[in-house]
């Protein structure tokens, strides 16, 4: 039997309801904050990822799925979805367009070759919000309200905002000098990644598993004790906007963030609930101004972040919080013969097309197991087709719940649906009226 290769899933049934309704969520909430969808290649030149995650980051040096094409291209599998933003933004001159920032957003399937373990699989979807060409500490505060918004949208509680920054240029080069000072006389203490990283980006130091509770660790320099004047009013100023927009922050001077492109502001927002377990990060970002002239685009102020749709599946699953999705139908049609095999057929179209979710048999059951299967699918009525009720243009209905039975002109179908699924309310139109109105047209033809 062939099964799913190691570090992906199936998403399927119930689960892929819950995957659906954070997409829905997650439109609803951008559209609001007025940002439009963008979608990129799921692979890309291996360069975009060496040049604009960088490569001293793991993500390009051990964790990209990479391969030489039939053309000898070296082509990788996107790991994350700014640099293709970024560079969809550069090579469609969108820097050009009148209306700026451009904001977008993206959600799909990202690609790391890693250990699978928990909360990290080797194929995973993620969802973000871009902002490219505004340095306004305003955009910082804008992503992250947008974020909280749809997570309290879904009915996330238990979550803490993170907050940091890595100043600019001038700061980083100072901080990046005074850590590799104070790491690097004991550096043969720590692990082989961070030996590697004390020459190459010393800041990912800081983001090391293994070497966490190393003494080094608790005592490194702050990143916000080295930022020169503006960087500070800078950081003072997104929160600011930060407190206008009531949202709660924690200034955490350990938040560096993995990717080489981030500068000034830097978050997470975690889901504090005991029951995440340690992988309780559902959301990270920050500001990245010099990534789009990594790629050879103009110099491009930016600010984005990223979620992971499993990590906030984990979330509600730890915060026991039930979705409000429908996971019923409308309507079910029963037969027996061919001929009220066809008019099943004719009316489920009907009713589909006028908006109602339908369904039918297609196994040739029988008339027993057919309600038996109208239950298992939650149909909150049922059409019971009858070949006398057909030549007489009627149609037996059963409440599903009440279980309650009537009779119903073929003619009224929808209009019976409308009145009773409240499609409309009582005042837009009354099903009687309607009949007689109906009545009318056709004794006048």
């Amino acid at each position: 039997m062939i099964q799913r290769q190691k570090g992906t899933i199936d998403i399927y049934g119930d689960v892929a309801k819950k995957w659906k309704y954070i997409d829905s969520v997650v439109d609803m909430v951008m559209e609001k904050y007025n940002y439009g969808y963008i979608r990129t290649p799921i692979f890309e030149d291996f360069s975009l990822f060496h040049r604009g995650i960088g490569d001293s980051t793991d993500i390009v040096s051990k964790e990209t799925y990479d391969f030489l094409d039939k053309g000898n291209r070296r082509i990788a599998l996107r790991p994350e979805g700014t640099a293709g933003v970024v560079r969809a933004y550069v090579e469609n001159k969108m820097y050009g367009d009148a209306i700026q920032p451009k904001k977008f957003y993206y959600n799909g399937t990202m690609y790391r070759y890693e250990r699978p373990q928990s909360g990290r699989d080797r194929e995973f979807t993620q969802f973000g919000a871009e902002i490219l060409g505004s340095d306004d500490p305003l955009s910082d505060a804008e992503v992250i309200s947008l974020a909280i918004s749809i997570f309290k949208m879904l009915g996330l509680k238990d979550l803490k905002v993170r907050l940091n920054t890595l100043g600019d240029k001038e700061s980083r080069d100072k901080y990046r000098q005074v850590l590799v000072d104070h790491f690097k006389p004991h550096i043969d203490d720590f692990c082989e990644d961070c030996k590697e990283r004390i020459n190459k980006n010393p800041l990912r130091i800081l983001d090391c598993k293994v070497d966490k509770d190393n003494e080094l660790m608790k005592t490194a320099p702050k990143t916000i004790d080295y930022l020169n004047d503006e960087s500070r009013e800078r950081f003072e100023k997104v929160q600011e906007y930060l407190d206008v927009l009531g949202i709660n922050y924690e200034v955490d001077p350990t938040i560096v963030r993995g990717l080489d492109y981030y500068n000034h502001t830097v978050f997470e927002i975690e889901d504090t609930n005991p029951n995440m377990g340690l992988n309780r990060v559902i959301l990270g970002g920050g500001r990245y101004n010099g990534l789009a002239e990594q790629i050879d685009g103009p110099a491009t102020a930016c600010v984005g972040w990223a979620s992971g749709a499993g990590r906030v599946v984990d979330a509600l699953e730890a915060e026991g919080i039930e979705l409000p999705i429908d996971d019923g139908i409308d309507m079910f049609f029963l037969y027996v013969n061919e001929d009220e095999k066809k008019s099943a057929i004719y009316y489920a179209n009907e009713l589909r097309e006028a908006g109602y979710s339908v369904d039918t048999e297609f196994t040739g059951k029988s008339l027993k197991s057919q309600f038996k299967k109208a239950d298992r699918l939650n149909a909150r009525y049922i059409a019971v087709l009858n070949s006398d009720d057909l030549k007489n243009g009627e149609i037996k209905i059963k409440n599903n719940k009440t279980k309650e039975e009537e009779v119903v002109s073929c003619e009224a179908l929808i209009y019976y649906m409308d009145e009773k699924l409240n499609t409309f309310s009582e005042e837009d139109f009354d099903i009687d009226e309607l009949m007689k109105t109906k009545n009318m047209k056709e004794e006048d033809k």
